[in-house]
């Protein structure tokens, strides 16, 4: 027998399941730890003192399960930390695996993770993890490039950017190399936890294994009645929390390296700040406590970590410290704060015609001039032209797509479910009428587009997202969103020869950029209206 099966068939593993008000979902869970076989030598699940019935649905599984052990809480902890310290103190198998109540682990994930560990012999192995959205089933890869599978990393060290991988629970952590560093979670009621869970594994310098098996299926919710902590964005406590644990976790590496310490400074301007900027309320009190509160946090990074970060980041970085108070033109910032990146008009220029932010906040937009096509911000508006079509504006960006001279843009609509974008054929770029840049009347056919969703199996009502290509003469593209202006938003009911009527809903979204939902005959219309329903008693219970 190989030592490859033999890790498979040798319990190994302590599988540690937590657990709070989620009776529904645990046994779910739950099996799929049972269900990795005998590699799984325990499935310890922890109860944070629950009271909707969650304790009892643990009990019967294992009365049922030999390998299942329930530790129960006498008080809730408040958090995720203390139940999972209280499991890793309850395991007794070389290796502890994490899963939370809602998620669940595909088929033969820690056998893969197990063979790894033990081939490299690796403190920590890890593997491929996706964000599944419910109920929709659409599976978006969690960092897809960070990791080479079969790779092994000597030290953090040789790669700082796995500061980025904030997630403990697509790995598999040996037992005696978290006791020997004294690695557990922050107790109590500590938001984002991991972070600085991650951030003590990585100061331990451990050898990492990589296995591009799927490990980890997190299941995200967005239309529960009570969102999970990563999805309550608007709320400025939920981003003093994940400042709280982002700043333990840089000062956590920074002690063990200060280029570790930096890359997660970096990470905190390019990835969780845009992140929330670009989803910031709209209301003023809860603008301003934000504005506020990351500015102070701003204050105490070192010029050198600004300065390291990518151009976008760095931008917004400078334009938050050099403005007390929101700016009139805040929704620019969050327009380039958004995925993809664009920077709207009006474009100011210093005495010297250098492009700065604007000419209230003259701060510099250094290495715009550096940054290839495909990384420029470019904004292109879109408007009603009349009959089924739109009417692009391609904004130029301080002569840089002027030099590169746009030819075409391209329509395509990815579906929001997942799948392949429905893309459209070019379309010519004429310079616009005034002047200002570029237009071009495209085609919006809306009832095609339907078609074909329903071809790919798409039922009820349809959500699609909106991207332009725009080409240039040099062989240089740029795809992004595009920002509805005019009339475009009117929602409007189209005759269809298959479906009698399609109801076409062009909207803006949270980012601020077109979006279509259509809805196909009486069933769609009808999911229509339900969603919107949904969507507004999850408005109201937030």
């Amino acid at each position: 027998m190989s030592s490859s099966d033999s890790s498979s068939d040798t319990p190994a593993v302590s599988v540690v399941v937590i657990a709070y008000n989620d009776a529904g979902l645990v046994g779910e869970a739950v099996a799929s730890a049972l269900a990795q076989g005998p590699v799984v030598a325990e499935v310890i699940a922890v109860d944070d003192a629950s009271s909707d019935g969650t304790a009892e649905a643990l009990d019967a599984l294992a009365a049922a399960h030999p390998r299942l052990r329930v530790v129960r809480r006498e008080s809730n902890s408040g958090g995720c930390g203390t139940p999972r310290n209280d499991g890793i103190a309850a395991a007794s198998a070389p290796y502890v695996l994490f899963l939370d109540s809602d998620d669940v682990l595909p088929a033969g994930a820690v056998a893969a993770l197990v063979r790894a560990a033990e081939l490299h012999r690796a403190p920590v192995t890890v593997g491929a993890c996706v964000r599944r959205e419910l109920p929709e089933g659409r599976d978006v890869p969690w960092l897809p490039d960070l990791y080479t599978p079969g790779e092994v990393i000597e030290r953090p060290l040789d790669r700082p950017e796995l500061v980025r991988d904030t997630l403990c629970v697509n790995k598999l952590y040996e037992r005696a190399f978290l006791d020997a560093h004294a690695i557990r979670f922050p107790d109590g009621r500590f938001v984002y936890e991991d972070f600085v869970f991650t951030s003590r594994v990585l100061a331990a310098a451990p050898r990492i294994a990589v296995v591009g098996d799927l490990v980890y299926v997190w299941h995200v919710r967005r239309r529960a009645a009570q969102v999970s902590i990563s999805l309550a964005r608007a709320d400025v406590g939920n981003w003093r929390s994940r400042v709280e644990a982002h700043r333990t976790a840089a000062t956590t590496l920074e002690a063990a390296s200060p280029e570790l310490g930096r890359a997660c400074r970096v990470k905190f301007l390019d990835y969780d700040l845009r992140m929330y900027l670009r989803e910031l309320s709209a209301d003023p009190e809860r603008r301003a406590a934000w504005w506020a509160l990351t500015r102070d946090y701003l204050a105490g990074f070192d010029g050198a970590d600004v300065e390291a970060a990518p151009a976008r980041a760095r931008w917004i970085a400078r334009v938050l410290l050099a403005a007390p108070a929101p700016p009139a033109d805040v929704d620019r910032l969050r327009a380039l704060a958004a995925e993809p990146d664009r920077l709207p008009p009006p474009y100011a220029g210093d005495a010297a015609g250098r492009p700065v932010w604007s000419e209230a906040l003259p701060v510099p937009l250094d290495g715009l001039d550096a940054l290839p096509l495909a990384e420029l911000p470019v904004a292109v508006d879109a408007g009603p032209a009349g009959g089924a079509a739109v009417r692009l504006r391609v904004r130029d960006l301080y002569g840089r797509l002027a030099g590169a001279g746009p030819t075409t843009v391209r329509l395509s609509f990815p579906p929001r479910a997942g799948g392949e974008p429905v893309v459209l054929p070019p379309v010519e770029l004429v310079p616009a009428a005034d002047g200002d840049g570029w237009s071009a009347e495209v085609p919006f056919r809306l009832a095609a587009l339907a078609g074909v969703g329903r071809r790919r199996g798409l039922r009820g009502m349809q959500a699609w997202d909106v991207r332009v290509e725009v080409r240039c003469a040099d062989g240089s593209s740029r795809l992004t969103s595009l920002r509805p202006t005019g009339g475009l938003l009117r929602r409007r009911a189209l005759p269809s020869s298959r479906y009698g009527v399609l109801l076409a809903q062009p909207y803006r979204t949270a980012a601020g950029v077109l979006g279509v939902r259509l809805a196909p005959g009486a069933q769609g219309a009808l999911t229509f209206v339900r969603n919107r329903l949904d969507r507004a008693r999850t408005r109201r219970s937030r």
